[in-house]
């Protein structure tokens, strides 16, 4: 600690009982944490007491902090707003952080002229007149609602003075999309109608409208104006085919929002359904960063306060993924809000179950093509590119790179992986993946064999190019390691053995995303915000995510065999037959004997041993 242990003792003493937010600064002045407490005195003196169980990013941000500051508040709920806004000004370490640290964009429906416009804010006041809905995820959805809105209802999309005066009307007059009260061809009450439809529509209350505008279609027929007839079809059926698409079956007229959170590494998403009357009228997806050692409970709880804060309607039932934690005092604070009641709840049946599943596939796709999109990027990964060159001090930028890891239980099914990232993306057809020879609790020894199996096969390129080696006869401009000094060590001894120390090589540990080099005892520590952090990190992931799925796959093999070679009477045919018909064997000992013996050369003897000898396992 950058202050003596007397001072700081003296320090907290004098901190109050009463709620608050606090502030740790490493011993560069810089903000890495930011928390809240209903009692600052007990929160702060946590972190300056010796503590036994405790995380490792707890442990880590302990070790890191030589001051502290805190701000007192009221109430808890002004700590929850206070310490949401901090974290948007320092964006420290150790906190994890929504991507889009701007205020959301509202949809804004002026009432203080006589026609009113639909335009953007990220200003809502909630003194004033004017209408508002959101809020919304980015300036893009907005964008997108709102020219669904521009082809259904003719409200006005400029901003001049109307006066009716003007001599001509602009192009949305010609193509349907406003009615030019400019010069005076639609009067204020029939705008406000316009404006009401449009207020109706955000609130999910579509039924009037559609009636409407039948009504209107109607009577145009019958006076023969049958183009203007046909314009009022056209956006029923607008309205129609959006509502056949967005009808979320067996909600009936409910409302709500529903908020949904995919965590993977050190990325969430979070996905939110927005349902009103029955009918799904939008969906937002928002990106977390740095949330690989937080619970899910505390992501949605700072999310809930960041998206909730500002906003003008909240819905009476917000339904959840994971209940936030300190959830009575959000629910408290958003009550305050707008005056009503509200429920965080999270569904356990029925139809908005179903809707929760379909909203967390969604937050996992959602999440993926964020990641595939950052890394089809060119111009970030030309950037990560060379700044790994420059930070690890490479002739060339790393334009294939090499990762590897290794996967196990204990000792047991031990395998490992590589991922190949070449240009900054991922190359999938040069993915390989090994079965070590000895099941053993020993890393350093895996990733001896692992890198002595593949770069041995360099040694082959000239003798013996076959199809089957191409993809491992090319050479990597960086070999990375999942890993810290240890197994960076035995990966380095494997390539001076091969005499191929000349291949660059780096090990990346998970604790602090620390990376180590060869004969280097300082370790290289990238700007958490750098794109090369971000690329190694995806790459490691990957190799992560391979070494595991073949992990499982081996295990699940391993059992399988196991648990069928020790019956006596199945061979290797009648072996492949029933994992045919039954997939597992979970499944083959809930069978039943007439199942089991309409498999071929399974009699009731056998069938009857199978069941005995699975279920008593």
């Amino acid at each position: 600690m950058a202050q003596s242990k007397n001072i700081i003792k003296n320090r907290i003493r004098e901190i109050p009982k009463k709620p608050g937010v606090y502030l740790h600064m490493n011993k560069e002045g810089e903000v890495i944490y930011v928390g809240k407490s209903n009692s600052l005195y007990e929160r702060i003196k946590f972190y300056f007491t010796k503590q036994e169980d405790i995380s490792e990013k707890v442990k880590e941000l302990i070790s890191k902090i030589s001051d502290f500051d805190y701000i007192v508040t009221e109430t808890e709920q002004e700590a929850l707003l206070l310490e949401n806004q901090l974290i948007k000004r320092h964006k420290p370490k150790y906190n994890a952080r929504l991507k889009d640290d701007k205020s959301y964009p509202f949809i804004k429906i002026t009432k203080n002229e006589d026609f009113p416009q639909v335009i953007i804010t990220r200003n809502p006041k909630r003194n004033d007149k004017n209408k508002y809905f959101g809020p919304y995820s980015s300036v893009s959805s907005v964008r997108k609602t709102l020219n669904l809105l521009s082809k259904i209802f003719p409200y006005r999309s400029c901003n001049k003075l109307i006066t009716g005066n003007d001599k001509k009307a602009c192009i949305e007059f010609e193509i349907a999309r406003c009615n030019a009260p400019c010069i005076g061809n639609e009067s204020k009450s029939e705008y406000s109608e316009v404006i009401n439809s449009v207020e109706s529509f955000l609130n999910g209350n579509t039924s009037p409208i559609v009636k409407d505008l039948k009504k209107d279609m109607k009577q145009a027929s019958m006076e023969q104006k049958y183009e203007k007839a046909a314009i009022f079809r056209d956006r029923i059926q607008s309205i129609q085919k959006l509502l056949e698409k967005q009808k979320v079956s067996g909600l009936r007229n409910e409302s709500f929002d529903l908020v949904a959170l995919h965590k993977s590494g050190q990325e969430s998403m979070i996905v939110i359904f927005k349902i009103r009357k029955g009918n799904m009228i939008g969906h937002e997806k928002i990106n977390v960063e740095k949330t690989k050692d937080i619970l899910p409970e505390e992501i949605i709880r700072l999310f809930m306060i960041d998206f909730y804060s500002k906003a003008i309607h909240i819905p009476n039932n917000i339904l959840v993924s994971h209940i936030p934690n300190e959830s009575d005092i959000i629910k408290n604070l958003l009550e305050t809000q707008i005056n009503n009641k509200i429920k965080i709840l999270k569904p356990l049946r029925g139809s908005k179950k179903d809707l929760l599943e379909m909203a967390l596939s969604n937050a996992k796709e959602a999440l993926l093509q964020w990641q595939i999109k950052w890394i089809n990027d060119s111009k970030k990964t030309q950037k990560a590119l060379s700044e790994l060159q420059m930070e690890l001090g490479l002739t060339n930028i790393p334009k294939r790179i090499e990762c590897f890891d290794i996967s196990h239980i204990q000792g047991t099914s031990v395998v490992g992986s590589m991922s190949v990232f070449e240009n900054g993306f991922p190359k999938k057809s040069d993915y390989r993946r090994f079965k070590l020879s000895k099941d053993k609790n020993d890393d350093f020894a895996s990733i001896r064999e692992i890198i002595e199996r593949r770069y041995s096969k360099l040694k082959e390129k000239n003798t013996n190019i076959s199809k089957k080696l191409d993809s491992f006869s090319k050479y990597p401009d960086l070999i990375l390691i999942d890993g810290g000094k240890g197994q960076l060590s035995s990966a380095l001894q494997v390539l001076l053995e091969l005499g191929m120390s000349n291949i660059p090589i780096a090990a990346i540990a998970k604790k602090e995303e620390e990376l180590f080099l060869p004969f280097s005892d300082e370790s290289i520590i990238l700007n958490k915000y750098s794109q090369g952090l971000y690329l190694i990190q995806r790459i490691r992931d990957e190799a992560h995510r391979f070494a595991i799925t073949y992990h499982r796959n081996v295990r699940k093999k391993q059992y399988t065999e196991s648990s069928l070679d020790s019956i006596k009477g199945i061979g290797i045919i009648t072996k492949k037959l029933l994992m045919k018909k039954f997939k597992s064997i979970d499944s083959m000992k809930i069978s039943s004997i007439e199942e089991l013996t309409s498999i071929k050369n399974v009699n009731y003897k056998l069938a009857t041993k199978i069941l005995n000898k699975l279920n008593s396992i």
